[in-house]
This record gives structure tokens, sequence and C-alpha cells, in this order.
């Protein structure tokens, strides 16, 4: 099986210069605060496309052979690697089609196509969109184009290493998010290359753990516990190439919930003005929940896109304010007479809380006649805001049903 060597990945950037763009290292001062590190983003969010797959996809196209061209190109992708791939074929004149999962975010099927791909939808993860790549691919000819399990892929990815080692030569610790393996490849034969001593941690999602249950079976399995909102990293089966590498290189791995990624990306969002998808914000979740152990070190984590829908954005935005106790969302009754309604507002204005939605009925089922239910949302301070909030309102003789969840 075809191996792959720093020098591939110095060819690698040679080949993408120019497409791909060195991506900024930000130091992120609150999670070095929470860490006992000195914590580093690698911001390949800004990266065209606004994801690290188009440094793989790019250094594939570039090292096809001109009859593999004309064919044109096929790839299945959650997304950032189709987008990678539509780029680099429209920049070469190739026809490129690519199968996605049907429950990909409308950014990244949107993107693909302003390309000029053709998008293929099939099942509900990447594994799925792969089935049907190479249905398509048997039926037309076309060049496959991995979004892992390939040299030049993994050699484009592990330009992102020498980036990093450019911007802090006394580097520790790189996190790395793994779905099949692709980036956390190319990096760590990279950085190990630059310095053996360099600790590589993988993260996944612990709804598809596939690579970490592959290391502890010590060959590639297949994992599904439940779907995930880090979408660019939901690979039920790995690459055989990529776990080679990573038994090899990488020192760990580990996986977080899919509170622990929404939490992270509102963190991202929220403290350092970083929009990432769910595959982004694993690593920042494994350093928020504790996962990295070490202290005192230089940790880099990698925020491998951002390409992320603008609804699901706002649902975790908002699931996650009201997790940290900023979100107040409550059901009461009040007499249906002229002023009630004003008293209630009156009473919620004096607890300092922000309406942000408030809804009054008398048409519920549980509404008996002479009360008007109202459902109100507020814009809390914290949890012991909330308490107080709610001891107020049952002092006045409200009834409160939190809806929280």
């Amino acid at each position: 099986m075809a191996k792959v060597t720093l020098e591939d990945v110095k060819k690698a950037r040679e080949a993408i210069s120019g497409i791909a763009v060195k991506t900024k290292l930000l130091e992120c001062s609150a999670l070095s605060k929470m860490s006992n590190n000195r914590v580093f983003l690698k911001l390949e969010n800004l990266q065209k496309t606004g994801s690290f797959k188009i440094r793989g996809a790019v250094n594939k196209i570039a090292n096809l052979t001109e009859e593999e061209k004309k064919c044109g190109v096929i790839a299945s992708s959650a997304g950032n690697h189709a987008q990678g791939v539509a780029l680099g074929a429209k920049m070469n004149g190739i026809k490129a089609t690519i199968a996605m999962p049907a429950t990909a975010p409308l950014a990244k099927v949107s993107a693909t196509k302003s390309y000029g791909a053709e998008v293929v939808l099939n099942g509900l993860v990447y594994d799925d969109a792969y089935a049907k790549a190479v249905e398509i691919q048997k039926e037309t000819g076309a060049t496959f184009l991995h979004p892992f399990n390939d040299p030049y892929v993994i050699a484009g990815q592990g330009t992102i290493a020498l980036e990093i080692f450019e911007d802090l030569e006394n580097v520790d610790i790189i996190l790395a998010p793994i779905g099949g393996g692709g980036i956390i490849s190319g990096i760590a034969v990279a950085a190990k290359a630059l310095n053996p001593n360099v600790k590589i941690i993988g993260v996944q999602s612990e709804n598809i753990g596939s690579m970490k249950a592959s290391r502890e079976a010590g060959k590639v399995t297949t994992f599904f516990k439940a779907p995930t909102i880090a979408d660019g990293i939901a690979v039920k089966t790995p690459g055989d190439l990529t776990f080679e590498i990573i038994e090899e290189f990488v020192d760990e791995i580990v996986t977080v919930t899919e509170e622990e990624i929404a939490q992270a990306i509102l963190f991202l969002t929220e403290k350092d003005k970083i929009v990432a998808e769910g595959a982004g914000a694993v690593c920042t979740a494994a350093i928020m929940s504790g996962k990295v152990k070490e202290t005192n070190k230089n940790v880099v984590g990698v925020i491998s896109g951002g390409n992320i829908d603008v609804n699901m954005l706002y649902r975790i935005i908002d699931k996650g304010l009201e997790k940290e106790g900023r979100r107040l969302c409550f059901n009461t009754m009040l007499p249906d007479k002229c002023g009630e309604m004003l008293k209630f507002i009156n009473l919620i204005a004096e607890t300092k809380a922000n309406i942000l939605h408030i809804n009054q009925s008398r048409m519920g089922n549980e509404v008996i006649l002479g009360t008007q239910e109202v459902d109100i949302v507020l814009e809390t301070f914290d949890k012991e805001h909330i308490a107080q909030i709610i001891s107020k309102v049952e002092e006045n003789g409200y009834e409160v049903k939190v809806k929280n969840k």
C-alpha cells in the first residue's frame, strides 16, 4: 500500500500554492486559561471553500493524468471535500459529479453546485453517498477522487502541519478531527517527521467513533451509534490507508458528545468570533471537556471547517444559551381580565430579565374559561438569575411550568 512521506507533503504544498491559502494560527486566551496550556487554533474555516478539504482535493487533481481528467471526476463527500473537488475541477476544466448525503447542510450543497458540479443526494451519512458514487463511477467511467483514503489527498492535508510549525516552532500537542482519517493522517506524518516528540491527538464524535473503535479492535471497523451534528466527520467506516498511518503516528484518540460539540460551537462564536461547523469544533470541545490531560504545553487545535447551516447555528446557539442559564422559557396562566398582562410584564421587568418572545392564548386544551395561557422566553444572566425569576413569579401567585430542556 502506498505510503505518505514528508517529501510528499512538501510537493503537495507546491502543487496547491496559489489555490489553497496559508491560514492563521490564532492564540485563544480563554481556552488557554481553561486548560492551563497555551492554546492556538488553526483556522481552516478561513480557507477557500471554508474548509481544509481543498488542500487534498486540489493536490489529487494536480496529479491526475490527462486521460483521467478527460473522463471527468466523481467524488463522495459530506460537503467539504465536495466543494474542494468542485472548485479544483472547475479551475482545470474538468466535469465533476459529487454524491452527498441527503442530510448534508444546504449551505454545502449550494456551494458545491455554485462551482459547477453536478450533485447527487443519497442516504443519511457519508458511507451512503460513497456507495452511490461507486455506482455512478461504474456507469460513467469517471475518475474517482476519494475524500480521505488516498496518498495525494493525505499529503495535501498534511500541508497544514507545515504551516503550524512555521508559525509555532515549539509545538507540543496537535489536535485534529477524525472522520475517515485523511486530515489527521497528513498532519501526523508531517508533524512527526518535523518533531518526533510532538503528540498527535485525534478527536471524533462519540456517536460515530469509527476510528477509535477500529484502533480498539486492531482492524478497520464500522461503527455507528447515532447521527451527529459533526456531519463533516460522520464516517461509519474509516479508510485502511488512514488506519495504518494513524496506528503508526497518532498517539491518542478521544471522543466528544453532541452536547460538548454544540457548546464548543457557541464558545468559538462568542469568545473568538469564529464560525465553526460541528467537525470544526470537536478539537475545541475536547479541550473544553478536559480530554487533553497535559498542562503547560503549546497546544494547537485545528478548526477544520466553518460551513455550518445558518439555521443549525441558530438552534445550537439557542440551546447552548439555554444550557448556560441565559435563556428561560416557561408557561403560566393569567386571569383573563383587563390589565393582567401589563401586571405580569411589569413583574418580569422587576427581575431585570429581557423578554425575547411572549405569546398569549385562550384557545389551549388546558385553558379554562376566564384564564389565558402565556408562553414567554426570557434573556437571563445565569442559572442563579433564573432561580430568582421563578421564585419571584411564584411568590406573586403564578404557577411556573419551565419548558427548558
